[in-house]
């Protein structure tokens, strides 16, 4: 009996999703759980399993159709893996070739298996992943370029100038992602909906530098996980939050919901766009713990392997525009929260100490909030309980 092949139940807050790339077509044979179509959604790339062994009998969808829940996107024909047909085999072994003929670029199951299945040798490809990497935009952008008929030059036609050459004036339009397209919808209703102001400060993070220095090998050989600036960051807001709860708040119409825990948004760039991840119960965590989870977070973000849990929710949010040399901005609220801490590159400054000019790694830190329902005053001082936090971070541990 055929076995039908459906959008999985999408979560609340997502209606609708758009079909990215089939890993397989029809007459194709497919095993158990290899991932036979992604799905974009607003927020993560999903994988489609597939439920059986078997061949595709039929695609119902095809690149670019937009679903929802439930809907119908293959019928498969079960068959034993030793009932697959010749060609299916051939084509597992090309596949298996492929997936290892560039071990050092360390492709992605999904990079591995649009190579494979387009008969494609990485090393023509060019990645624009961390450190040339090869990412599934980079295949679909390298697939797409080939469909592109070329066109042969008239003798009579004069020699139009190359893309790259100077004075060249080309353009090239293309469809935002979904996930592109709800980043814009959702920036431009907060500015549209939220009072927002932003307050600055700026902090001397020596304490925090020297800590780290100290400790950073004990701290790695015990965790395996590096001693990053971000977890002194998530601390001291936590920090924050205590003091000052509304800045952990929401609106819902004319109510405030005070959140008695916190769920720390960390925004991070992906090759999809920004994603924000969750550190749950941010205020419950290790200084390790939260490392840990911020790595594991990060490499999802990097891969698009984020869950739909791990990005939805959240009660305050941490971004960091210093790791692309930004000296100082005003960072976008995420709705539906009330505030947002932006961080920004380290400096060396010099700073009055004791009546000395001393130098110091400085940064300049900012706080975006709802004016609406935070005041000035507690913004101002939600900014500085951070700001001690850093400075002194055995207040971290003392909590005072």
């Amino acid at each position: 009996m055929a076995v039908e092949v459906k959008v999985p139940v999408l979560p609340e807050s997502v209606t609708e999703a758009t079909v990215l790339a089939w890993h397989k077509k029809e007459g194709d044979f497919v095993n158990r759980d290899e991932n036979l179509v992604d799905l974009e959604t607003e927020k993560v790339v999903l994988e489609v399993p597939a439920p059986v062994n078997g061949l595709i009998e039929k695609l119902l969808k095809k690149d670019g159709d937009v679903v929802s829940g439930d809907e119908l996107l293959a019928i498969i024909e079960p068959k034993a893996a030793s009932e697959a047909p010749a060609a299916a085999a051939a084509e597992s072994s090309m596949e298996e070739q492929a997936a290892t003929s560039r071990q050092d670029a360390d492709l992605s199951p999904a990079v591995s298996r649009l190579v494979a299945e387009n008969k494609l040798t990485p090393e023509d490809i060019t990645g624009t992943g961390r450190g040339g990497r090869l990412t599934k935009e980079d295949v679909l952008g390298f697939l797409e370029s080939r469909k592109s008929p070329p066109t042969a030059p008239a003798a009579a036609t004069p020699v139009q100038a190359d893309a790259g050459a100077p004075g060249a004036r080309n353009e090239r339009r293309e469809p935002m992602s979904r996930i592109r397209s709800t980043i814009a919808r959702r920036l431009k209703d907060a500015q549209n909906s939220a009072a927002m102001l932003t307050s600055f400060n700026d902090v001397n993070l020596q304490a925090v530098m020297d800590l780290r220095k100290k400790y950073r090998e004990k701290f790695e050989e015990k965790y395996g996980v590096r001693l990053g600036l971000m977890s002194f960051f998530v601390k001291a807001s936590v920090a924050g939050l205590k003091r000052f709860p509304v800045v952990n708040a929401s609106m819902d119409g004319s109510d405030i919901i005070y959140h008695d825990y916190c769920d720390i948004g960390i925004a991070a760039a992906s090759p999809r766009g920004l994603v924000v991840p969750i550190i749950r119960d941010a205020e419950t965590k290790s200084f390790a713990q939260i490392e840990i989870e911020i790595s594991d977070l990060g490499g999802k973000a990097r891969e698009g392997k984020l869950a739909m849990d791990e990005l939805v929710g959240g009660t305050f949010t941490i971004t960091n525009g210093g790791v692309f040399g930004s000296m100082l901005s005003t960072p976008i609220l995420n709705p539906p929260q009330s505030g947002i801490l932006g961080m920004h590159r380290i400096e060396q400054r010099p700073v009055a100490e004791n009546g000395d000019v001393v130098i110091r790694p400085m940064m300049y830190i900012a706080l975006t909030y709802d004016h609406r329902i935070i005041d000035g005053a507690e913004a101002v001082r939600f900014l500085v309980t951070v700001k001690e936090s850093l400075e002194d971070p055995a207040r971290l541990l003392l909590q005072v």
